[in-house]
């Protein structure tokens, strides 16, 4: 028989290890007292269990499936006198009855023999199917909006913020699919049912929690589930005080990068590592103004614009607050009336100090380049931007979707398709992005695909503005009355002119067809854009708008005037003069053919 050198425990000899301690077996006497285990409970401790598994643990025992890991397997089967094959041998020197007696019971027990190897093969399998096997390598992951259990708007910039960071973080691991604000975002304040979010998300593992503030205090809550079981990977609760935020998130990403057992490059380690502030102050400034910038409204971003600031001020070598700032200027040619001359060279300027600052800072690179595209029309330098910021952060989805833009203005609308497919997979609920798809179909000509990518938007954001992209396609496909039908849907959706404008327009295309309806959508949206001048005598009409209005009556001069006033304020949508359909009636004119050219776009 073999004995435990630890704890004195007799085995057969087919045994290698000891089941309590894992100290490998000897002939020859065995320690008086057994040892204590690992976490201080001894063998008989009622927390003590699956001896199983700590026969591997930290041994060097090969796992299941190789010539050697037989022995765990054989390990929990404790032999009697009857399974005689399990007996050492006789020694040397037996009288011949015994050796015929042992041939005969050996002889006699083949059946038993056999039995038994069964029984050792499937309760081995089992346990080692139980306890052994690796589980399968989790390879993507959603983390949802944390639910602010304050019931407090104030401090939902702390709530979504935090999720936001921990996603922003855990994009810096190549080999981690990370689902990116934009997808979850559409979840808060939903019940958490993990099974149906990483379905619909294509992920194996859901982080969810919750944040409670009370004063300075914090409480937050994780949990980490591994969707495909339904298991608990790792759970944790934090008490925290306000300023520990941004230590909190960081311990947050270790443990999860931890939990999912994700093998991390040199690279990818100082990344994760990588401190862009230390100043608690600013980094919640930061998030108040990254909350507020993705609620893309005037008022908003004015907001974001501040906090931004305020944040830089608190820390001036915060490359990241230099960077949303450069993405807040960005935006407010859309989204709030402003003349691009207005703020564009601000946006500028932040992006070059956030590069600076770090110049590996993807996204940085990404809004200088956007502003190299959109404002100074600097197509080679905005092409270099982009492939940069891919470079840098493949999975930045902004990136590969400002990208194709570029690409489809140029004309090379096959790469434009393929840079805004690998941005919508990347962040398949953004709706810019699969808006900007729809158009990748329409300026590549695939115009059934583009009505159905356009309808899908319709069908997750309800944006009635959508339908102005429909009528388009049908228009370039001459399926003159569906237009119709879709520009009509979104005047009843907008609710922004009166019904019996409505029914003039209807009337006018059954009674004059479709060149006498564009003169009535030219006379109506005109109307409209004069009449916000008059209310708003402050408020600034950008000169593109009018320029789509009159393109709809196809009025050659009045298009060529604003287009040219639209050339003044550096107009972002100048970059689509050689792919955009309503364009398309003014491509023989000399005058538009010199506009192109100042505009630099390339032949």
């Amino acid at each position: 028989m073999k004995k435990c050198p630890q704890c004195g425990r007799e085995y057969d000899v087919t045994m290698m290890f000891c089941l309590d301690d894992g100290t490998e077996l000897l002939y020859g006497p065995a320690a008086s007292e057994p040892p204590a285990v690992a976490g201080g409970l001894s063998q008989s401790s009622d927390n003590y269990s699956e001896p199983a598994t700590a026969i591997l643990s930290g041994l060097g025992v090969p796992p299941l499936g190789g010539s050697s890991s037989e022995s765990p397997t054989v390990a929990q089967v404790h032999t009697t006198d009857q399974t005689a094959i399990l007996q050492p041998p006789a020694t040397a020197g037996g009288s011949d009855s015994s050796e015929k007696q042992s041939f005969s019971a050996n002889r006699a027990a083949k059946p038993l023999i056999a039995v038994v190897a069964a029984v050792i093969l499937a309760v081995g399998g089992f346990f080692g199917y139980k306890y052994f096997s690796p589980a399968k390598q989790i390879n993507s992951i959603a983390v949802m909006p944390f639910e602010n259990r304050n019931s407090d708007a104030d401090t939902d910039y702390l709530s979504d913020g935090l999720a936001e960071s921990v996603i922003f973080r855990l994009t810096q691991i190549p080999d981690l699919r990370v689902s990116p604000t934009s997808s979850v975002m559409r979840y808060k304040g939903a019940s958490t049912d993990v099974a149906k979010i990483a379905s619909e998300l294509g992920v194996d593992a859901v982080m969810t929690g919750r944040l409670t503030k009370r004063g300075d205090n914090l409480n937050i809550t994780v949990e980490l589930v591994d969707a495909r079981t339904n298991k608990s990977l790792w759970g944790e609760q934090y008490e925290r005080k306000l300023s520990e935020l941004l230590t909190t998130q960081r311990e947050i990403v270790t443990e999860i990068v931890g939990k999912l057992q994700l093998k991390l490059s040199g690279e990818s380690e100082q990344k994760l590592a990588k401190k862009y502030t230390d100043n608690n102050e600013a980094y919640q400034l930061y998030l108040q103004g990254r909350f507020l910038w993705n609620k893309r409204t005037g008022a908003s971003l004015k907001q974001a614009v501040e906090f931004y600031k305020q944040a830089i001020e608190k820390d001036p070598r915060f490359a990241l607050a230099y960077a949303g700032l450069a993405d807040a200027y960005v935006l407010f040619p859309d989204w709030a009336d402003v003349r691009p001359k207005d703020v564009m060279p601000q946006a500028k300027q932040a992006a070059l100090k956030a590069l600076e600052l770090d110049p590996n800072l993807a996204e940085a690179h990404s809004s200088l380049a956007l502003i190299k595209l959109y404002y100074e029309y600097d197509w080679a330098g905005a092409e270099q931007g982009f492939k940069r910021a891919i470079e840098l952060n493949p999975k930045y989805p902004t990136a590969r979707q400002w990208y194709a833009n570029l690409l489809a203005s140029a004309g090379r609308t096959d790469e434009g398709l393929r840079e805004y497919s690998k941005a919508a997979e990347l962040d398949p609920f953004s709706k810019i992005i699969i808006w900007n798809l729809g158009d990748g179909y329409l300026y590549a000509g695939r115009y059934d695909e583009a009505i159905a990518q356009y309808q899908k938007v319709f069908d997750l954001f309800s944006d009635h503005r959508v339908y102005v992209y429909i009528g388009d396609t049908f228009g370039a496909q001459g399926k003159y009355q569906q237009a119709v039908e879709a520009y009509l849907k979104d005047y009843r959706l907008a609710n922004e002119i009166k019904p019996e404008e409505i029914q003039k327009l209807r009337e006018s295309y059954y009674k004059g067809g479709w060149e006498t309806f564009g003169r009535t959508m030219q006379e109506i949206e005109v109307g409209r854009l004069v009449a916000r001048q008059v209310t708003d005598p402050n408020a600034h009409v950008q000169p593109i708008e009018f320029v789509y209005a009159y393109c709809h009556g196809k009025d050659k001069d009045k298009t060529i005037e604003y287009l040219n006033k639209a050339y003044e304020e550096r107009s972002a949508d100048l970059r689509l003069l050689k792919i955009d359909v309503p364009f398309g009636f003014l491509r023989d004119d000399p005058r538009f053919k010199e506009l192109v050219k100042r505009v630099g776009i390339p032949e």
